[in-house]
């Protein structure tokens, strides 16, 4: 009878073990992987299963970590890896991070675009923020044959990065990000902004292409509208831009604080000194509000510009050249009384 009652027992027990185990692995299962927060795994091409575990294991409790490792000799996991970025927090289940991960179904990122001097620039960001290589995405942004499927050059490469905040995939091709920053461009050349291109005279292109040049005079938003139309105005007379940013950028040099007569003779496409009308392309990424500039110029007569002689970031503009030597002559003298050579 005794003998008879512990195995009754011992089944009882038995049974009751299994079934926690299988509400403890179900728990498991579906309960959260990690905590309210999100928690960003990045899995790279030279990852392997055993590397996912290791950054996996960082982020989980021992439970959830042993139901995902069932899960993953279960699904066959090693055989699906995908290099991406994925959030294996925000309260997601085990369940779900494992599909997630097994699918590739990535956490989309956000990519705020700003304003960059050059092509070499754009590239280290995008290298630094995204998967792959700063090189690889320069290889691309020089790419004649990809660009021109865009209607771009290498020079006008960057016109399709309007600044901006943009969703994309971490492990997105340079080839792939381009794609979708030239579909990004196309929504933002809408036809009230192609109008008043038009009406400027200007292509899309040249219209980032001016509105670089309006980036780099000056930091004043409320002054760019007036600069813009001053060269819009030097355009249409055909008179030398003489926009002393774009020596800056044929030189490579933009610390140079005094533009001097030797730096006029540089021969480069961008020396607008030497060279009548826009130059090849942009010479940074614009913000919108030197677009806006641009589309939205001021229509008044000034043919000149020139820095204040109070260091403010503004300018003094001018219609005839005996004025615009009167506020260059002011100019050079503070820059003389302040020692900048």
């Amino acid at each position: 009878m005794n003998i008879l009652c512990n195995k009754h027992y011992q089944r009882a027990v038995a049974g009751l073990s299994a079934a926690a185990l299988i509400v403890l692995s179900v728990v498991s299962v579906l309960g959260n992987f990690s905590d309210s927060r999100e928690s960003i795994l990045h899995i790279d091409r030279d990852d392997s299963a055993d590397s996912v575990y290791h950054k996996l294991r960082e982020r989980s409790g021992f439970l959830s970590f042993s139901a995902f490792r069932l899960l993953a000799a279960v699904g066959n996991y090693e055989r699906h890896l995908h290099v991406g970025c994925y959030d294996v927090g925000s309260g997601h289940s085990t369940l779900d991070v494992f599909r997630r991960l097994r699918n590739g179904s990535q956490t989309p990122i956000r990519l705020t675009i700003p304003v960059l001097r050059t092509p070499e620039d754009l590239s280290v960001f995008l290298g630094k923020t995204l998967h792959d290589s700063p090189q690889q995405f320069l290889a691309s942004l020089t790419d004649s044959t990809l660009l021109a499927q865009y209607g771009k050059r290498p020079e006008t490469a960057v016109c399709l990065f309007i600044p901006n905040t943009y969703e994309v995939y971490w492990s997105s091709s340079p080839q792939r990000l381009i794609e979708k920053m030239h579909r990004e461009s196309r929504i933002f050349w809408n036809n009230r902004r192609l109008e008043k291109a038009r009406q400027a005279g200007l292509s899309e292109d040249e219209v980032l292409t001016l509105a670089s040049i309006v980036e780099q005079e000056t930091a004043d938003n409320a002054e760019k509208p007036t600069v813009a139309g001053m060269y819009l105005n030097r355009l249409r007379k055909s008179m030398p831009l003489q926009a002393d940013p774009t020596v800056k950028f044929a030189l490579r040099e933009f610390g140079l604080r005094r533009i001097l007569h030797k730096h006029l003779t540089t021969d480069s496409p961008y020396n607008t000194y030497k060279n009548r009308g826009l130059p090849p392309g942009p010479i940074c990424i614009p913000s919108q509000a030197s677009i806006d500039a641009v589309l939205n110029h001021v229509r008044h007569e000034y043919i000149y510009m020139c820095a204040k002689e109070d260091f403010s970031g503004s300018h003094n503009f001018a219609i005839t050249y005996a004025e615009h030597l009167q506020n260059a002559k002011k100019y050079i003298q503070a820059l003389d009384r302040r020692g900048i050579r």
